[in-house]
């Protein structure tokens, strides 16, 4: 049987482009023991895989060149040789860039389980999974909010912010997003429930900005979930209150090379602020914890979100690059079944 598939063809000086990318066919291996064949219905795209591209030091392994492109997946098992998985069972795993994977089952973690009753599938790439996973451990382990205490997202549309303000939001906080645009600001507030959103496009990243952030944060900022980096983290930092904690998930505007210098460091001193950067997939002790309470908030109508989804596997390309670009609205992902 034949598998389609993406590799990485060539490392991206500066801004990727779909010449990065080589679509390939190749024949599936019969399966060992302990082997399962999994069909591909959604993989996802993610900012993470930008760094992964490079050769450089990070807190990940280089993406390998000419091997399938790293990502999350879920799918159905056409086939199986281990005795916990069967035909027809619904799995995510990190299957990567493909319409099939052949994955080793006995590997902790390798692949999981889940039920599309009442979560369907494709939420498990995101408000389930990894994304939703990376909000409530940033927010809960770093920002550890209080009842009546306000929390800023940047990226606040995307699969992780959305989830940041929803969660931020049942734990009593107020909620400001920071997103690019009118429509994604109008659906933090008013499908999500953020109290307020500020369009960095409309408002640009100086003085406006943070004009606007003081009128909607009046109490001041005491809890930030860092996407971006940059201008935007600047004007932030300029409204934090004493001992306010920022949470460092990502630095897109970073992600090509561009240095991110920081304006005024100095107020990491005066105001005793608590930086903390965290990679989700160094914290599998919590997902447990974090996985239960997203999918009963998902499965109860508490936690909404939104997909974006390009289809067919040669898409991937083209969509991965408008995600870094922020042409996506809610979570990436490509739809192969």
């Amino acid at each position: 049987m034949n598998n389609q598939r993406i590799v990485l063809a060539s490392r991206p000086t500066g801004e990727p482009s779909s010449a990065n990318f080589r679509l390939e066919t190749v024949e599936l291996p019969a399966l060992q023991d302990q082997q399962v064949l999994v069909r591909h219905h959604y993989l996802s795209l993610d900012p993470y895989m930008r760094g992964r591209m490079n050769d450089g030091k990070s807190y990940a392994q280089p993406q390998p060149l000419d091997a399938v492109m790293i990502g999350g997946t879920v799918g159905e098992v056409v086939e199986s040789r281990h005795p916990g998985f069967a035909a027809g069972d619904k799995v995510v795993g990190m299957g990567g860039w493909q319409q099939f994977a052949v994955v080793d089952a006995a590997q902790p973690g390798a692949l999981r389980k889940v039920d599309t009753a009442h979560i369907p599938l494709s939420a498990y790439l995101g408000a389930v999974g990894m994304p939703g996973v990376t909000a409530w451990v940033g927010l809960t382990q770093i920002i550890e909010p209080k009842a009546g205490e306000t929390v800023v997202v940047s990226a606040a549309s995307g699969a992780v912010g959305s989830a940041v303000g929803q969660l931020a939001k049942a734990r009593g906080c107020r909620v400001v997003g920071i997103a690019g645009g009118p429509d994604k600001c109008a659906y933090t507030v008013d499908e999500l429930g953020f109290d307020a959103c500020l369009d960095y496009k409309a408002l640009g990243s100086g003085k406006e900005l943070s004009l606007a952030l003081k009128a909607a944060a009046p109490q001041g900022v005491d809890g930030y979930f860092e996407n971006v980096g940059g201008a935007i983290l600047d004007v932030v930092m300029s409204r934090m209150n004493a001992f306010g904690r920022i949470a460092f998930c990502g630095m897109i505007s970073g992600y090509n090379g561009e240095p991110i210098p920081m304006a005024n460091p100095a107020l990491i001193l005066v105001s005793r602020l608590k930086l903390q950067g965290f990679i989700v997939s160094e914290h599998m002790a919590l997902w447990p914890q974090a996985l239960k309470e997203l999918g009963t908030m998902v499965a109860t109508g508490q936690l909404k979100y939104r997909e974006s989804v390009a289809d067919g596997l040669a898409a991937a390309p083209e969509a991965f690059l408008g995600l870094l670009k922020g042409r996506n609205f809610g979570k990436q992902l490509v739809k192969l079944a």
